[in-house]
């Protein structure tokens, strides 16, 4: 069932991505792709699309121009329609307070910017989403349960070791699921039960917390209202309601915001632990890109890896993900990294614990990255080389090339 005009979603497409160094300078962190022939905001677009919602605003902030050909008016995942479906929202000025319109300070800053345009359309719930976030729920029975209930929020959870949490939300919850309490990104986490960033919001209540914290917490002179992200005051005060609910997501979740995390959530997709891709009634909707059939030559092999379209292999691929259009030579090799579009492994070459971004060249015989002693990939290990590089030195792990190195 359409819910069209009843539940507004949101996907928050504009962080700047600072954590992935180099693979963000010259595009938004929702454009990365994922798993080869996906875009991280596929998931979001893919799940809000498959519960029936039929208006879906993205916004979009940092290196606009890098996903807006990617999103075509959201055509991809039909949303390109007459009435409501897809709307691009980007920073504006003069549009009202310096605290409601610009650059905003937080995705719970972002919400009281768009609030305006929020309480214009209507809708009785608002259904917020991440775009740096691999998953696959069947999000409509959540929605479904949360428009009956009255809540004034409902947070979709997944438990994470304990040991990651303190980069994330911690939510603490009855046995019920009323959330008791919340630790932004504590040094110390209670426990492994971590906010994923997809959120139902009563809006009327949403809204009114909103002018409430703007009017107490004191922007500045930039116009920061100081609400900064969700975790921070909007989602406490909130839960001061007791009528907050914690409800966990089904499947695999990864936030894949830094360099070691996309790794490992590759390497958990080779390894089967990924289901996203799994379910064939809610695929995971993306705008394909327009290659022939991937190759693998008499000169090469392929083990436990991802090849996408227009691959050409000579070499030995172990381990890896491979973008479409990438070429690896008769006689180099790739381990254990993720290659990305129209990337060019020359002969001899070797590749370990990597990420490529599009359109890098490795010249012949030169080694890039080492071998990783360690199970968990760790940034210190990781090799990133920004997109249009050409790599005529031999790189050590942990090396950063920005984009347009080389010669």
């Amino acid at each position: 069932m359409s819910r069209r005009g009843e539940v507004l979603a949101l996907v928050q497409a504009g962080g700047q991505g600072s954590r992935m160094d180099v693979l963000t300078r010259e595009r938004a962190k929702p454009a990365l792709p994922f798993g080869g022939v996906h875009r991280l905001i596929d998931f979001a677009l893919s799940g809000l699309v498959h519960a029936d919602l039929s208006d879906v605003w993205v916004s979009l902030e940092y290196q606009v121009t890098s996903i807006d050909d990617y999103l075509s008016g959201g055509r991809p995942w039909s949303l390109d329609r007459n009435r409501g479906g897809f709307r691009r929202i980007v920073p504006q000025t003069g549009t009202g307070p310096a605290t409601e319109s610009g650059f905003a300070h937080g995705n719970g800053d972002l919400l009281l910017r768009m609030s305006a345009d929020i309480e214009s359309f209507g809708a009785r719930t608002l259904a917020v989403c991440s775009a740096d976030h691999v998953f696959n729920m069947d999000l409509a029975p959540v929605i479904e349960e949360h428009v009956a209930s009255g809540r004034v929020a409902t947070v979709l959870t997944s438990e994470v070791a304990k040991r990651d949490a303190s980069d994330n939300v911690v939510v603490l919850a009855d046995e019920d699921g009323t959330i008791t309490g919340v630790e932004h990104k504590p040094a110390r986490p209670s426990g492994g039960t971590v906010a994923t960033e997809i959120f139902l919001y009563d809006t009327e209540v949403l809204l009114g917390v909103l002018q409430d914290l703007r009017r107490e917490l004191s922007g500045d002179e930039d116009g920061d209202s100081g609400i900064g992200d969700f975790g921070e005051h909007l989602l406490p005060r909130l839960v001061e309601t007791g009528r907050a609910r914690a409800v966990p997501l089904t499947g695999y979740w990864r936030d894949v915001g830094q360099p070691s995390l996309y790794l490992q959530s590759h390497r958990d997709l080779l390894a089967g632990r990924v289901d996203v891709f799994d379910h064939p009634g809610r695929p995971v909707i993306s705008h394909w890109p327009d290659r022939p059939a991937a190759r693998v030559r008499a000169s090469g092999e392929c083990r436990d890896s991802v090849v996408s379209p227009g691959a050409d292999v000579g070499g030995l691929v172990v381990g890896s993900v491979l973008g479409p259009g990438v070429v690896v030579e008769k006689g180099a090799e790739v381990h254990d990294s993720v290659v990305m579009e129209d990337c060019v492994i020359r002969a001899g070459a070797v590749v370990r614990t990597a990420i490529l971004d599009e359109r890098c060249e490795v010249v012949r015989r030169t080694t890039v990255g080492s071998e990783s002693s360690r199970r968990r990939a760790r940034d210190e290990d990781l090799v990133l080389v920004g997109r249009d590089s050409r790599v005529d030195l031999d790189i050590a792990a942990g090396a950063r090339l920005e984009p347009g190195s080389g010669g």
